[in-house]
Order: structure tokens, then C-alpha cells, then sequence
């Protein structure tokens, strides 16, 4: 098989054939599934925006025309117009059409800054044109406020009923047969939204022996997976081999990027990257900039008022929900309404963090009991820190905590600097044992009633488990991170999914 360089990939390279690589007639099916797709991917998602843009638009006019400060006519309506194109042209450049490859975080910064750039064009011409006496301020605010809010849901719902016809996602293939690869194939699937469908799993020189990883069939060797990519004009392959000889690695690559447009290497380097992660380029040599935002004072002053300002808004609407949790806590059974317990705060630091009561009265010692006579439920607790049928727990506790609602009075603590809406998990000061050696860099930030665990895996995820995603949190974090894990959070609350 010749390639463009001139090399024969296979001499290199030697293909096994086995029964273990990939029928043809399944990655003809499976081609048939992603090809060719592209286009009507990106019509579907201009138009979600463009009549979303013109529905805001509507409403928009109307609470204007409600607010007595203007007509409901279609001439204000049409002023609009320029406004959704210059919207629609930023997304465009920004590349979120298809938006392939894109996290959720990265999204939605991108979605942020297109619609408050749409804002800052439409002034700065308004201010300079002779339109700035017909540019109704209030309008345009409603529109772009609208936008804020419900553009990320429009896309993702878009995104979901475009998943379900078969056309969302593009055909990518994963060189790497090994744990590497099948994490790869799991964040892939898990993270339907970026838009990656492995189309097939391939290796470096020996056939594995399963015919699939992680539900991906196996294709061969890397110059199966350069003809495949040629056939079905796949332009993204993934290197999922981080523990590859740096030399080997290179020649991968040199033979990959002449057929792929995209190729997406896998380094070895896990605990240390995160989404701040910044390629540099030292007179010729790769080097790697790992930026930890939280520690910026500024980023931890611009979060903390966030949490303010997030906190007091919406305070005002859940106390009345706060108020009627408290009585059916009060009704059910004697003792106080709130549970308030030790925690470690930043740097260590031991507060109260607050709760409804969720358990009988004198539940501690009652552990302590069940413990000590029930082997199975003392290796659940040791494993995830909780029990699942919990016996201390009352009816309405269960519910409470089945919703997470029971976390809705930490709200004091989040006004009091002691917590945040988001950041890691509040441990209690005798698992520090359990944390180990990532206790310092958890302990760097604030904690908060939700966090990546929670959305992630809920009480489902072992302690080991959440204590990797909260180091990961601490590593990643963004404005835009916390906003997703809150949107997630939502609906985690809403289907109940995982808590108890």
C-alpha cells in the first residue's frame, strides 16, 4: 500500500490478518452511519439559531411593546435582522459550525463571547451611523439577554435531535488497542456532544484478540486505519498510546499527517494537564504551559462574587421552597430542622456546614452500631462513605437528599465565605486519611455544594473517584466550568438521577 511520502505503510507497519479485524461489511455499516452528514448538520444547527434569534426577537418586542416604551410593530422587528447575521457570522468564525471537538466549557465561552461581540458591534455602528436614534436599547437587551440563557439549551437540544436522525458526530478512528485507547472510547461515548464517533479501534503491529473495544470494532494495524481514512475521507485520527517510545511515536505521526487533516495525540502526562493547557513553542522545541486559574487572586475574587451575586438573586425565590422543606422536616419527626456538621474548609479550615436533617436523631452512634454488626453495609461505607438503604434515614429525608434539596440551606455558608455554589466536595476531617497525598491542592480552594462528582457519577462514584475529579476541578476551572457544572446539576436535581 503506497502512501504519499512514499513509504509502503505496510512493510513498516504489517497488517495481521486475523479474524479479529474488522469485517469489511461492518465498516461499510458503520461509514454509512457518519459519512456525509456534515452539511446537513450545519444547516440544522443555523437554522435552530436563526429561529431562535427571531423568536427572541418577538418576545422581545412584546415585553417592549407590555413595558409601554414602544410599538409592537414589524419594522422594529426588522431592525433586528442585521443584528441576528452579525450573531449568526460570529458563530460561524468561531467554529462552532458543527463545532466538532468542542467541550462543553470551550462551547460555551465561545457562545458568550460571539453574543457579547454581536452587542459591541451593534453599538459601536449604532453610535457612528445615523441608526442609533431608531436602536431601541430595550429591545436589543431582551434579545441578547434571552440569547445568554436559552442559546446553549437551543444548540443542545438541537445537537440531541440531530443525535437521534443518525447525523450529529463525524467519523474519527482511535490508534490504541490498550487501556489508553478503551478510557479514550468511554470519554468518546460518554461525551456525545464533542462530536467524535470512532468509526474503528486499531493497533501498532499484533491483532488484539477481542474482536471489540468498548462496543468499537478492531480494523488492524495503522495501515488499515490510513486506507480506511482514505476511503471514507476521515480526516481525524487519535493516538491513544502514551506509553509509545518517543521516536516510534514521531514516525506515527509523520505517517498519519500526511492522509489525516487532524491528528490528536494522546500524551503521557495524566494528572498533570488540564484545560488551561497552552502549547509553546521554545526556539524549535514542544513545550507545554499548565495554568492553575484558581490561584490567580483575581479569578478567585471574580468567583466569590459571582457566588454573591448568584446567591442573593436566587435566594429571594428559593426561600419560600426553603420555608416548606423546613416544616415537613418539623412534621415528621422531633428534633431540630437543621443538621449542622464539621467541615474542612480552604486551607483546612474546620466550619459548620449546614443542612436540613435528614436522619433520626442520635444517627452518629447508630452508625457506629450498624457497622460494627453488619459486615456488607461496613464495606459499602468504606468503599463510597455512604450507605444506599441507610435505615437512619426518615421519609422525608430520603426525598430531600433523592433531590439534593437537603443541601439548599449551605446557601448561608456560600453568604458567609465558607463554601461555594461550586468547587470540590466538603470533606469530613476524618476522611482526610482517606483523601491522601491530593489534600493540599483540594484543600487550595473553597468548597462547594456541587461539584463534578455530583453530576458526574453522583453517590454512585467511590471515593477514590470523587477525589480525582475534585483535584481535576481544581486544575480546570473557569468561569465556564462552573457554569456548566451548575446547568448539570439542574438537571441532575430534576430526574434525581443517582442520589441518596
Amino acid at each position: 500500500m503506497e502512501v504519499r511520502s512514499g513509504v509502503d505503510a505496510e512493510v513498516i507497519y504489517p497488517v495481521v490478518r486475523t479474524s479479529t479485524t474488522m469485517p469489511r461489511k461492518q465498516m461499510l455499516a458503520r461509514s454509512r452511519v457518519t459519512s456525509g452528514s456534515r452539511t446537513l448538520v450545519v444547516v440544522g444547527l443555523i437554522a435552530a439559531d436563526v429561529l431562535l434569534a427571531l423568536v427572541l426577537c418577538q418576545m422581545a418586542a412584546l415585553i417592549q411593546f407590555l413595558w409601554g416604551s414602544g410599538a409592537l410593530t414589524t419594522v422594529a422587528i426588522a431592525g433586528m435582522v442585521p443584528n441576528v447575521v452579525v450573531w449568526l457570522g460570529l458563530r460561524f468564525l468561531l467554529g462552532l459550525y458543527p463545532g466538532y471537538g468542542l467541550g462543553q466549557v470551550e462551547e460555551l465561552r465561545r457562545q458568550t463571547f460571539a453574543l457579547f461581540t454581536t452587542l459591541a458591534i451593534t453599538t459601536v455602528f449604532a453610535f457612528f451611523s445615523s441608526t442609533a436614534e431608531s436602536l431601541s436599547r430595550m429591545l436589543l437587551f431582551a434579545w441578547i439577554l434571552g440569547l445568554l440563557v436559552a442559546a446553549p439549551l437551543a444548540r443542545y437540544c438541537a445537537k440531541l435531535a440531530l443525535k437521534k436522525l443518525g447525523l450529529w458526530g463525524k467519523p474519527v478512528v482511535v490508534v490504541g488497542a490498550h487501556d489508553a485507547g478503551a478510557r479514550v472510547l468511554e470519554d468518546l461515548r460518554r461525551e456525545w456532544q464533542l462530536g467524535f464517533r470512532p468509526m474503528a479501534v486499531f493497533d501498532n503491529r499484533v491483532a488484539p484478540i477481542k474482536r471489540t473495544l468498548n462496543g468499537v470494532p478492531y480494523g488492524g494495524t495503522l495501515g488499515d486505519a490510513i486506507a480506511l481514512g482514505r476511503e471514507h475521507r476521515i480526516d481525524t485520527l487519535i493516538f491513544a498510546m502514551p506509553y509509545t517510545r518517543r521516536e516510534q511515536l514521531a514516525r506515527f505521526v509523520d505517517l498519519a499527517k500526511l492522509n489525516f487533516r487532524h491528528v490528536v495525540v494522546i500524551p503521557n502526562l495524566v494528572g498533570i494537564t488540564n484545560s488551561a493547557v497552552v502549547a509553546r513553542n521554545f526556539a524549535g522545541t514542544f513545550g507545554v504551559e499548565i495554568k492553575y486559574n484558581l490561584l490567580d487572586p483575581w479569578s478567585q475574587r471574580l468567583k466569590r462574587a459571582l457566588d454573591l451575586a448568584a446567591t442573593v438573586v436566587g435566594g429571594i425565590f428559593v426561600l419560600p421552597l426553603i420555608a416548606a422543606l423546613a416544616l415537613l422536616v418539623r412534621l415528621e419527626s422531633r428534633g431540630p430542622i437543621f443538621y449542622s456538621d464539621k467541615r474542612m474548609g480552604r486551607d483546612g479550615e474546620l466550619f459548620s456546614c449546614v443542612k436540613f436533617r435528614t436522619m433520626v436523631p442520635d444517627a452518629e452512634s447508630l452508625l457506629h452500631g450498624l457497622l460494627a454488626e453488619n459486615e456488607e453495609a461496613r464495606e459499602e461505607y468504606l468503599k463510597y462513605h455512604k450507605l444506599r438503604n441507610d435505615p437512619r434515614v426518615t421519609s422525608v429525608g430520603r426525598f430531600l437528599r433523592k433531590t439534593s434539596l437537603d443541601e439548599l440551606p449551605q446557601l448561608w455558608n456560600v453568604l458567609r465565605g465558607e463554601m461555594s455554589l461550586v468547587g470540590p466536595r466538603p470533606y469530613l476531617p476524618r476522611e482526610s486519611g482517606d483523601i491522601g497525598v491530593t489534600q493540599d491542592e483540594i484543600l487550595r480552594v473553597t468548597p462547594g455544594i456541587t461539584g463534578p462528582w455530583q453530576v458526574a457519577g453522583r453517590n454512585r462514584s467511590a471515593f477514590e473517584e470523587r477525589v480525582e475529579m475534585d483535584v481535576s476541578y481544581v486544575a480546570d476551572w473557569s468561569v465556564w466550568l462552573d457554569i456548566v457544572l451548575l446547568v448539570r446539576t439542574s438537571v441532575c436535581v430534576l430526574f434525581s438521577r443517582g442520589a441518596y
